[in-house]
């Protein structure tokens, strides 16, 4: 009866392991999405990029003709106007505003990327949203109103937070020791395909 028994958990324990190796790349079916690396470049070569991530891990980042790269430069409060294009990394306030993690300026050819308000990863509730600028309020700290597509928010940008413009850059600018926060798109096998790339200029860091 015992042996009965014993090979009958042999047979549901194979069973239950087979079934897991079945359901793995189902598993990993979301790991087709983009996904973001911030770090460093470590190395460059014809077309590919190493990176040591700020999590601590060396990655390797394929290019294509369609990785768009940009520069990202410091900028001030007064780059912003009513009717420029930005985007804003912030978390929520208890008065229903936006208090910005970092602010970063679109030129107006680039206006219209990435309209919306979603979440997004620099911190826990960080939100990013990309609009056009309305109101601007300088005074009693500076506060400004982000029309997107579905929606505006008022966002709150305090003195310490870190302000810099886009623009469009290519290739020359990725150089070891170049701070990059990229999108990728994983493949089957695991390689990061870069779609974007934002890399700092003259020892700036990203700060998005």
């Amino acid at each position: 009866m015992k042996n009965t028994q014993r090979s009958q958990g042999a047979l549901l324990l194979s069973g239950l392991l087979a079934s897991a190796l079945l359901l793995a790349p189902a598993a990993h079916a979301d790991d087709g999405k983009p996904t973001r690396v911030r770090g460093a470049i470590t190395a460059v070569e014809s077309d590919a990029l190493k990176i040591h991530s700020n999590r601590g891990e060396d990655v390797q980042v394929r290019l294509t003709e369609k990785t768009q790269v940009r520069a990202v430069r410091l900028a001030q409060v007064s780059d912003i106007k009513p009717g420029s294009y930005v985007g804003s990394a912030a978390i929520p306030q208890a008065d229903g505003t936006l208090k910005a993690l970092e602010v970063h300026v679109f030129p107006p050819e680039m206006a219209g990327t990435g309209d919306g308000h979603r979440a997004f990863d620099l911190g826990k509730d960080s939100t990013m949203t990309n609009g056009s600028v309305g109101d601007l309020v300088t005074s009693n700290g500076r506060t400004i109103t982000v029309n997107y597509k579905g929606g505006q928010k008022k966002i709150v940008i305090p003195d310490d937070v870190p302000i810099v413009s886009l623009t469009p850059a290519d290739r020359s600018l990725l150089k070891p020791g170049v701070k990059v926060v990229l999108q990728a798109q994983p493949d089957a096998d695991g390689t990061l395909t870069a779609l974007s790339i934002s890399a700092g200029e003259n020892g700036v860091t990203p700060p998005m």
